[in-house]
């Protein structure tokens, strides 16, 4: 099932000029940072190491400038972006589910650095709200060094919870995770706080737990917990 993709349009190698443009953008971001946000940091992570070390500084600089919102002064780091897509080239990047499965695919075409400049004139075209949310996001995917899988995803995340559930509907995973009734609405910080000490019991090892599950079963026990707590904040 395609979660989200987009299309970086580019010169060839053999072409003069340095140009850019975006085509087909489908790129789901609620709740936050969504499908899009997650498939926009994978390129920028699969990419960004292989940029010359001179040139990182200047794409945290553009980053800080869609994020304010500000005009990007073109040329930027020697590509100039425009709409029209004539004699173009393009790169095609896809998020993809099978199950409960998360993988990426990329483009083999272009350069890193126009695949990195592409996933940030992407978030150009979202609103100022969704930028503050996203850019935090591409920053951190950038620090990233390792494959491209569920372990990224929970990075990003900033949880160990990569599924589908827990990035489409938090509240509705942690829940879950916490052992509450199917169709719970209400609850309170007393109601958390328990089934939160009766899951850590039931997973930790001195009380019959999985030893080889234990420690990501806390992190994600910890992580429900605190979904659900910040919930309560925002009623």
């Amino acid at each position: 099932m395609l979660l989200a993709e987009f299309e970086v349009w580019h010169s060839r190698p053999i072409a003069p000029t340095r140009r850019l443009a975006l085509g087909h953008i489908y790129l789901p971001v609620e709740p936050a940072p969504g499908f899009g946000g997650l498939l926009l940091g994978a390129v920028m992570a699969k990419h960004i190491a292989e940029l010359d070390n001179e040139i990182v500084p200047d794409v945290y600089r553009l980053l800080n400038e869609v994020e304010r919102g500000s005009r990007v002064v073109q040329p930027r780091l020697r590509h100039r972006f425009q709409a029209d897509r004539h004699g173009l080239a393009v790169s095609t990047h896809r998020m993809i589910s099978n199950d409960e499965e998360i993988s990426f695919e990329f483009a083999d075409g272009g350069t890193p650095l126009q695949q990195v400049l592409g996933a940030t004139y992407v978030v150009e075209r979202f609103n100022i709200e969704t930028r503050v949310s996203l850019v935090p996001l591409l920053r951190r995917a950038m620090t990233w060094r390792g494959p491209l899988g569920s372990a990224f995803v929970s990075y990003l995340m900033g949880s160990s919870a990569s599924s589908l559930q827990a990035i489409t509907d938090p509240r509705a995973w942690a829940l879950d995770m916490l052992g509450f009734p199917s169709g719970s609405i209400k609850f309170s910080k007393k109601e958390i706080m328990s089934r939160y000490r009766e899951c850590m019991r039931h997973v930790h090892p001195d009380n019959g737990g999985d030893e080889s599950e234990a420690s990501n079963a806390i992190v994600e026990i910890g992580q429900a917990r605190r979904i659900l707590l910040d919930s309560l904040k925002n009623l």
